[in-house]
């Protein structure tokens, strides 16, 4: 696992975050007590699942994997990314995510306006590109 900061743009109103890049052995670990997935978004920079997971000794993680459309023959994908996030920070996207779902039935389906969604899809750009260099 290694940590790392993501500062945002000025404009993005959200504090840096202080995250952390999972390898498959830290992913088993922390998952060990099992996983509820919480909802997912599709983006141009891949798809990408929210759960929390609870680890052999109960300890509660905020996590996200990151996919893109790579499948194997059996139709199997593995994920590309895993990120972990403090709850406050989750908390963040949850709320994004979910104050979309107010603001999509408010808004006419013709006009594309910057709403809730594609603000979380720009914090998810600014943390894959912050991690995509940190080996884990």
């Amino acid at each position: 696992m290694k940590s790392f900061v993501v500062g945002f743009h000025q404009e993005d109103n959200v504090d840096s975050m202080q995250i952390q890049k999972l390898s498959q052995e830290d992913f088993e670990k922390a998952t060990e007590g099992g996983t509820r997935h919480l909802f997912e978004l599709d983006t141009n920079i891949g798809f990408f699942v929210f759960f929390d997971a609870e680890d052999a000794d109960g300890d509660i993680s905020y996590m996200v994997l990151q996919y893109e459309d790579t499948s194997d023959e059996d139709g199997h994908e593995d994920p590309i990314g895993c990120y972990s996030f403090q709850l406050k920070d989750f908390y963040e996207f949850t709320a994004l995510y979910l104050q979309d779902l107010d603001y999509s039935e408010e808004e006419n389906e013709e006009e594309e306006e910057f709403g809730p969604i594609h603000h979380l899809a720009h914090l998810l750009l600014h943390i894959v590109e912050e991690g995509k260099d940190l080996d884990v």
